[in-house]
């Protein structure tokens, strides 16, 4: 394998201590987040080649973020200076009834202020085999999302593969005269990997797939996508069931254009945070086939890693191969 690279913002994740509402005491908890940050830690926990695009202030928050990220082994050489603000976004974690609420305080962050030309893509390419981004970036604005499109076309042109999440974000669509769909197809005629459900290929193209049962309305996407996407080969999604904050339902889906690896549903009971659940399995689905898995091995391997992120606090998912190997042997004793 070669170098994995991925452009996105860096941000900081503020939540209340425990289950708290948001300053019902003054003290807050603080990770370093961000959706592809999330995913290049996880790869880099797990011995991959990885390194972020990005832009922080030079300040101490912005310098705190990038030895945070170098410290989990990310090669962060990429990551530029400048700018006025760092990315914030507060969650207030929910309980029983009370559904976990996500503020964010990112606008004209140093980030989603980078002029387009910023991005030096013939240097930052080289020695590159994989692109990795996500719909987050375009949500931010007209310029981040000229960026995003640029960047992918630059790794096509290239040859590089690239996968695309499609995290939509409506709070950040709707704070500018956006054109969700049209921005995100330029984005998916790129990828060779898309991750994002039926919901997802719905809003790309227009369609709406309810009606059918879920495993025909999944494959219907999945045959939908494929069609209207040439360069598109694989689509990673999962399908989750929210019963309490605490308690969900989840299975994991890799579909190709020859078939599908389907997951039985596994029950993640005592939540501890699900944020960046979706971080995890996009990494863990990387991880496997970046290893040379197949759909199966890629779909089970982002379901463990998934699941193993729900138990741990933060955005980000530090489990190393042991543990994903502990998880699908079954063992939940103490390991002594």
């Amino acid at each position: 394998m070669g170098k994995l690279l991925a452009f996105g913002e860096i941000m900081l994740r503020l939540s209340p201590p425990g289950r708290e509402l948001l300053l019902q005491s003054p003290r807050f908890d603080v990770w370093v987040a961000g959706a592809e940050a999330n995913v290049v830690t996880a790869l880099a926990r797990l011995d991959h080649d990885v390194g972020l695009v990005s832009m922080v202030p030079d300040n101490d928050l912005g310098r705190s973020a990038i030895a945070t990220l170098r410290g989990h082994g990310v090669d962060t050489r990429t990551i530029q200076v400048g700018g006025e603000r760092m990315g914030l976004y507060f969650v207030t974690s929910g309980a029983g009834m009370r559904a976990t609420d996500v503020v964010y305080d990112r606008a004209h962050s140093s980030f989603a202020a980078a002029p387009v030309a910023a991005w030096d893509w013939d240097a930052l390419f080289d020695g590159v085999d994989w692109f990795h981004l996500s719909g987050i970036t375009p949500a931010l604005g007209p310029v981040p999302a000229e960026s995003a499109i640029a960047a992918a076309r630059a790794a096509a042109a290239r040859g590089i593969p690239i996968s695309f999440d499609g995290n939509y974000r409506a709070k950040l669509w709707e704070r500018w005269d956006s054109d969700p769909r049209g921005i995100l197809t330029r984005l998916v005629e790129q990828a060779d990997l898309v991750f994002g459900n039926h919901r997802d290929i719905a809003l790309l193209l227009d369609r709406d797939f309810a009606g059918h049962d879920a495993e025909q309305r999944r494959r219907d996407a999945a045959e939908a996508a494929f069609a209207a996407f040439p360069k598109l080969t694989t689509i990673a999604s999962t399908a989750r069931h929210v019963e309490t904050v605490d308690l969900h339902r989840i299975s994991a889906r890799v579909d190709t254009r020859d078939g599908h690896a389907q997951t039985d549903e596994v029950v993640l009971a005592g939540i501890v945070d699900r944020i960046g659940g979706g971080d995890a399995f996009a990494a863990g689905v990387l991880h496997a086939l970046r290893g040379g898995g197949d759909s199966a091995a890629a779909a089970a391997t982002g379901l463990a890693l998934t699941a193993l992120k729900h138990s741990l606090p933060g955005d980000a998912a530090l489990f190393r191969q042991a543990d994903i190997d502990a998880y699908l042997a079954g063992g939940l004793d103490v390991r002594r």
